[in-house]
């Protein structure tokens, strides 16, 4: 079940940043608004309410990561930059980063639940 961007609960903001889904979903092919969703919601399991797509697809285009490719009737898709392409690379690798290190910790916790939970008794 995709959950939203927005839940606290979800673990990490890196994971779920719009910035980063968006720019993921354009890597392959453009894209219109609800196709955006869509994808999003297929490849990481997160819905993006229309107000947040929109508010980044304008960020994003606005710092020059991503374009517009003219109408398609009512739809307007937007394809990644070579700026965006950039981005979503460094971004992929500070990604790849954390979850390294992550791994390597996990890996050096023993199994047991008392590690988890701070040791406490």
């Amino acid at each position: 079940m995709p959950r939203n961007s927005s839940d606290s609960t979800n673990v990490g903001s890196r994971s779920n940043d719009p910035t980063v889904l968006i720019l993921t979903s354009l890597a392959s092919e453009p894209r219109h608004g609800y196709a955006l969703l869509q994808d999003i919601a297929d490849f990481a399991g997160v819905r993006l309410g229309p107000g947040t797509l929109y508010g980044a697809i304008s960020r994003l285009e606005a710092r020059g990561l991503i374009e517009a490719t003219g109408a398609a009737g009512r739809r307007r898709p937007y394809r990644i930059t070579p700026a965006g392409t950039e981005m979503l690379r460094a971004a992929i690798a500070e990604l790849r980063t954390i979850v390294d290190a992550g791994t390597a910790r996990l890996g050096a916790m023993p199994a047991s639940g008392a590690a988890l939970a701070g040791g406490a008794a």
